[in-house]
């Protein structure tokens, strides 16, 4: 029997943990995170699923110290599978697996090579995305690429839509080329670094929305942010103003109030918009002022005008 040590978290940890078991690989330890308590836990736990099999799980602060990798290679694992875990492997952790190290990656390597992909792939307005299950190398996102699995990315889908399909198509990914990786036949392809590109984390600052941007990137901002992200903002009249949603598709004809080009907020017809830097608009549909929900069409009453300027 194949055996792995497994180091996952968040929902794609769970599914693809649940893949290996489907195909009958001993799965001697799961490596995962103790949850942030300052983090919103809106995803599935890796640690519940492998108590249910009754794996062991360790949460390290940092899996590549002596002792616990001294403690992993007793274990004499043919392969290591890393699952959205959220620390880098080092190199001596990468050589105690007999047959190799894989990990899934959130996008269609070589794009998107880094921290949170969904979001960067979001943000620069992607029709697509997937799950790319790759070979570890000492470099991230590097190595040769065994599965992809490609996913649509809607003009209103936020993070969290596309995250769930990205959770699919990693499990489709895995489920896959499975039974031939653990056959050995596996094929493996070498990407090319030169295309895409390498992002880093992103923090809640970043969620700041820029009024003068043209419409489309607004709205990439909104979605690739949306709940349960902590969402875009601005701040107006001494008020934080956070928008959960926005629709670019369907807006009805609008009166568009005077001065059209310059950034302002108006309802109509018992809806909010926003009009952005190039003059086009996107309707918000979930906003919260001073962290208080509130229907986005009572915002301009609540601040005194209607249209309301943004700059």
């Amino acid at each position: 029997m194949t055996r792995a040590v497994v180091f996952a978290y968040h929902n794609v940890g769970a599914r693809c943990l649940r893949v290996l078991l489907a195909h009958g690989v001993d799965v001697a330890l799961v490596v995962t995170h103790q949850d942030s308590p300052t983090e919103n836990i809106w995803f599935e736990r890796v640690a519940d699923v492998a108590a249910a099999y009754g794996i062991p799980t360790i949460t390290p602060e940092d899996p590549n110290v002596p002792e616990i990798v001294e403690g992993i290679a007793e274990l004499n694992p043919d392969f290591f599978f890393s699952f959205y875990y959220r620390l880098m492997l080092g190199p001596a952790l990468l050589a105690v697996p007999k047959r190799g190290a894989y990990n899934m990656h959130g996008s269609l390597l070589p794009k998107y090579r880094g921290r949170v992909p969904v979001n960067w792939a979001i943000i620069h307005g992607e029709t697509e995305t997937g799950a790319t299950l790759h070979r570890m190398v000492e470099k991230p996102d590097a190595g040769e690429i065994a599965a992809q699995q490609a996913v649509p990315i809607l003009p209103d889908d936020t993070a969290g839509d596309v995250f769930t399909k990205t959770t699919l198509a990693a499990e489709m990914a895995l489920n896959g080329v499975l039974p031939a990786l653990l056959a050995g036949t596996a094929p493996h392809v070498m990407p090319d670094l030169k295309q895409g590109g390498y992002f880093g984390g992103r923090k809640a600052e970043d969620g700041r929305i820029d009024w003068i941007q043209p419409a489309k990137d607004v709205h990439n901002l909104i979605r690739a942010v949306a709940p349960p992200y902590p969402g875009a903002f601005f701040d107006l009249q001494g008020h934080r103003i956070t928008v959960l949603g926005s629709l670019s598709l369907g807006l009805p004809p609008l009166e568009i109030a005077p001065e059209t080009g310059k950034p302002a907020l108006f309802s109509q017809d018992g809806r909010l918009f926003a009009r952005c830097g190039d003059g086009r608009v996107v309707r918000i549909t979930s906003l919260e002022l001073d962290g208080q929900p509130l229907n986005p069409a009572e915002l301009p009453g609540r601040l005194g005008g209607n249209p309301i300027p943004l700059i």
